[in-house]
């Protein structure tokens, strides 16, 4: 997504997370509860990366650092604020901890809506090129009632309203000034209403329903993720550097070589690249998102602490694993002596028969870094299964 939009559409984005959110009845804020097996707020921040954003602030509440930096673990590039007293407030200063690399362009999102496609984002940042501001809208189509039980009668007033959604895009100059220059009487609705009480337009673009925002008990239990397909496959790769002075671990196995695998944990490229597999299949990142190299506490560990973490939390979004499997590819070791206990090792860290591993080695005919012996590669494929009650 980052590479689809041109130079000229470069955006920053402040995310507003700075309610306390317990309606939904949780013992956290919302936007730091987990939904489909990431804290709701680091979906936004996610998906706003994915798309290019250069930089990304984002409003949180008086004491909740410890709890966005939590939920944001290995995530650069991204800058905390706390917010106002008001929504208005808290964008205002979100905003202006831009200001010192000040963006052409920028995304105002709420982290309450934590589903945010690509799609919209590019509409977006398209309708700038034309207009100070854009906002996704939905059609309304359901009757209106008062609080009084008085229905609206005929369909025009129905056909002239939209539902307003976030992200809302602006030229970032206009809408600090905007927010700067606001004297409402009490706070702004949304970001819109500020950009048109300075003076300048907003354009309409079209919403997407999966920006629907988290704000009842229902949204996070009752309200599941999208019917599971019966199958899902994922693959994974990962390299590593042979070098002296180093414990070789493959699969779990620990190897006798003359070299080890280069690298912040153990190292051990098989299961890296199998928990890849795993984490890709669930769509739940890759390893850097879990276990970033920045983070010391994963210095030196063993790798099948990250692959007993991707089988849960395939088994938390509704998988069980079906089979792996796994190709070497390296001059040394000979993995032929080690297969069985590779895939024994593998099969009980997935939670599996030995016969739904399959481990196999091949070489690069002495080409490239592989054939030189200058590191091991490694790629797995893993199919992921619908668990009996998901």
């Amino acid at each position: 997504m980052s590479g689809s939009f041109p130079p000229h559409q470069s955006f920053s984005a402040v995310i507003v997370a700075a309610g306390k959110g317990l309606r939904a009845g949780q013992d956290l804020p919302k936007q730091f509860t987990m939904w489909r097996g990431k804290p709701v707020l680091r979906h936004s921040v996610d998906a706003l990366a994915a798309a290019g954003a250069t930089q990304i602030v984002v409003a949180i509440p008086d004491g909740a650092e410890a709890l966005a930096q939590e939920a944001l673990s290995g995530l650069d590039g991204v800058t905390f604020v706390t917010g106002g007293a008001t929504r208005q407030d808290s964008v205002r200063l979100g905003l202006e901890q831009l200001t010192e690399k000040a963006p052409d362009h920028v995304l105002i999102h709420d982290a309450a809506r934590p589903d945010l496609p690509a799609t919209v984002i590019e509409r977006l940042l398209n309708t700038l090129a034309e207009h100070p501001g854009a906002i996704p809208v939905l059609p309304l189509v359901d009757s209106l009632v008062t609080t009084d039980g008085e229905i609206m009668t005929g369909s025009a007033a129905r056909e002239e309203m939209r539902r307003v959604q976030t992200p809302q895009a602006f030229r970032f100059s206009d809408i600090i000034g905007a927010h700067q220059g606001w004297e409402g009487a009490s706070s702004a609705g949304d970001d819109a209403q500020v950009l048109r009480a300075a003076g300048l337009d907003v354009a309409l673009v079209d919403g997407d329903e999966r920006l629907h925002k988290l704000t009842f008990a229902e949204d996070f239990i009752d309200h599941p993720a999208p019917p599971l397909p019966a199958m899902r496959v994922g693959s994974g790769f990962d390299v590593h550097r042979l070098i002296d002075g180093e414990e070789l671990w493959l699969c779990g196995v620990k190897i006798d070589h003359h070299k080890g695998l280069a690298g912040h944990s153990d190292a051990d490229v098989g299961l890296h690249a199998v928990v890849d597999a795993i984490l890709g299949a669930s769509a739940l990142g890759d390893i850097g998102d879990h276990f970033p190299p920045s983070d010391p506490q994963w210095k030196g560990a063993p790798s099948s602490r990250f692959v007993e973490h991707a089988v849960r939390l395939a088994a938390e979004a509704g998988w069980s694993i079906g089979n792996v499997d796994l190709t070497l590819i390296c001059e040394a070791p000979k993995v032929g002596p080690h297969r069985d206990a590779m895939r024994a090792r593998l099969a009980d860290l997935l939670g599996v028969p030995v016969q739904s591993v399959s481990v196999k080695a091949t070489t690069t005919e002495k080409l490239g870094f592989t054939g030189r012996g200058e590191g091991i590669a490694a790629q797995a494929v893993a199919t992921l299964v619908t668990k009996v009650g998901s």
